[in-house]
């Protein structure tokens, strides 16, 4: 099927504003440097099938799907290297086996490279999971040094430290945690300014420029006969457009959240799925808080100069939501943020433990205490007019967790019309958005797949 057709003309000829990265490593992959490239899995996966492996200092747990010698705990499992990267490449690839043997084959380490498709069974069997393929592995324990040993210790310490003292020294504990505070609201500024594109030298250098409007202009050289269609499909193929050119350029700042997220101190310690669904629910309100920069009462405009009108908002949404996104933006933008200040709000606006299907909302809801601590302390250090500046934050946040919760019900149309939509494969992953069939060459490499395991 031809993704393209029923599209405008102006949609079909015009190339995305830019280019993505290879949708096989999205980028939602959390930073594990000790991971294998696709090559080196490969070569592990052969000598697997060949030999089985080497002999190690300490006796290795067998892989729950093959029974070789386990490598560690890979998307939700104990399995080896042969089996991580068959699934990892499975669900990347979106491969689909088939099997002669009505997918009743034995999956042992000797033979389990000749049914892909019971392998692929197996491995879901024992508990792999697609979405840590999708978003990728979190280890088991962090790699990266935080301020403290843990969240939970971060938070006790800051916590003790802002109570009486009968000792009489809570003038030296209020230092020591104003000095934590400062500490982590340094290092989340940081990871903000290195994966931000609204910045203030953009909002100085950027000339905004309009999405051109979907309208029968945009259908000439279709032949007329799409043109000719119904009032119906006339307006699905607008709206279609509209989420074309909205898509694609909402899809980087996605990485830039994502990489933003993953260096709050802290946040690597929180469960993965926990982190997948702060991400995935937190993401549209973190966009809209630093998008709202640029933004002005009839504008949202992203960070390659495109503006999408109020017009335009209301038919990719409702009148409701677009008033209230743009006023958000205004009201976010008149408060003149510092970088520390933005970095901080946005924080807390990922750090929800009110999200749905959260485990571990304690530990959630202490790092957003951690976190909402400095930024009080930022915002203090500003002036006498810290009461009031506070207060506006918080009802911002109340504000961005409405239109988040607002959006997210919204995108019911294009999880309904998904057939019609040409999205980034990114974007419709974040969004839980259904794809569309890939291009060609998809369909060449799910053909060469079969042929995979005689090599």
């Amino acid at each position: 099927m031809d993704v393209w057709s029923g599209l405008p003309a102006c949609v079909r000829a015009t190339p995305p504003p830019r280019r993505l990265e290879p949708a096989g490593d999205f980028a939602l992959a959390f930073y594990d440097k000790d991971a294998q490239t696709p090559k080196q899995e490969q070569q592990s996966e052969a000598a697997g099938g060949a030999g089985g492996g080497g002999g190690g200092g300490k006796a290795a747990a067998p892989c729950k799907v093959c029974g070789d010698k386990a490598s560690g705990y890979h998307y939700g499992v104990t399995s080896c290297e042969g089996c991580k990267g068959f699934f990892r490449r499975s669900i990347q690839k979106q491969i689909e086996y088939r099997c002669l043997r009505d997918g009743k084959c034995l999956v042992i380490r000797l033979n389990r490279n000749r049914c892909q498709f019971c392998r692929f069974k197996k491995c879901l069997a024992v508990g792999m999971s697609r979405d840590s393929v999708r978003y990728g592995r979190v280890p088991k324990r962090p790699r990266e040094v935080v301020s403290a040993d843990s969240v939970q210790d971060l938070a006790k310490k800051l916590g003790s430290a802002s109570g009486p003292d009968p000792g009489g020294g809570a003038a030296e504990a209020r230092l020591d945690a104003d000095a934590m505070r400062g500490e982590l609201a340094r290092a989340v500024a940081a990871a903000h300014r290195a994966h931000n594109t609204y910045t203030d030298e953009l909002e100085r250098t950027l000339q905004p420029k309009s999405i051109t409007p979907p309208d029968d202009d945009d259908n000439e050289g279709s032949g007329g006969e799409e043109a000719a269609g119904s009032t119906l499909d006339r307006s699905t193929a607008a709206l279609a457009s509209l989420w074309y050119n909205v898509a694609f350029r909402m899809t980087p700042a996605v990485q830039q959240v994502v990489e933003f997220a993953k260096r709050i101190p802290g946040f690597n310690v929180l469960p993965q799925d926990d982190q997948l669904i702060l991400i995935k629910l937190g993401f549209f309100e973190v966009w809209a808080s630093r998008a709202a920069r640029l933004a002005s009462a009839d504008s949202i405009v992203f960070d390659d100069g495109a503006a999408v009108s109020r017009a335009q908002l209301e038919l990719m949404y409702d009148s409701e939501f677009a008033h209230s996104l743009l006023g958000y933006a205004c009201r976010v933008a008149q408060l003149q943020l510092s970088e520390e200040e933005l970095a901080l709000y946005t924080a807390s606006l990922l750090l929800c433990a009110a999200r749905a299907g959260l485990s571990d909302r304690d530990r959630i809801a202490a790092l957003h205490a951690t976190v909402d601590d400095a930024l009080h302390l930022v915002v203090r250090s500003v002036g006498a007019e810290s009461g009031a500046r506070l207060e506006a934050l918080s009802e911002a946040a109340r504000e961005a967790h409405a239109l988040g919760a607002r959006h997210d019900a919204l995108l019911n149309w294009c999880r309904t019309h998904w057939p019609r939509l040409v999205l980034p494969a990114l974007f419709a992953e974040i969004f839980d958005i259904p794809k569309a069939e890939e291009d060609d060459s998809a369909e060449s490499e799910r053909a060469e797949a079969p042929v995979s395991h005689h090599l």
